[in-house]
């Protein structure tokens, strides 16, 4: 009988992930940040530069629906942009991370 139960935990367990696996997220990579007043945001022309808060080794934080989940490093496939993921952040790190944004 447990073997019964087991295996109908085990088949729910499966219909449910199969119905949140089609769930679309957002996926955002923070390169970095800065703090601007409103004057010094409009001043902005052409060209300028807004020095962020990371060095250029720093790892990146990857984010899903604006939760940071892990960390990783600018790669490029064809051409294009992409991430390779370096670190899973623990949910610990991960509100660390949202109060040093804020």
């Amino acid at each position: 009988m447990t073997d019964d139960i087991l295996s109908e935990a085990a088949t729910s367990a499966g219909n449910n992930f199969d119905l949140l696996s089609r769930i679309s997220m957002r996926l955002s990579v923070e390169v970095g940040s800065t703090a601007l007043t409103l004057a010094d945001l409009l001043a902005l022309e052409r060209d300028a530069v807004v020095e962020l808060d990371r060095a250029i080794d720093d790892p990146l934080d990857i984010l899903v629906n604006g939760t940071l989940i892990a960390r990783g490093e600018v790669v490029t496939v064809d051409g294009r942009y992409g991430v390779r993921i370096c670190e899973i952040v623990a949910p610990a790190q991960s509100l660390g991370a949202i109060e040093r944004r804020a």
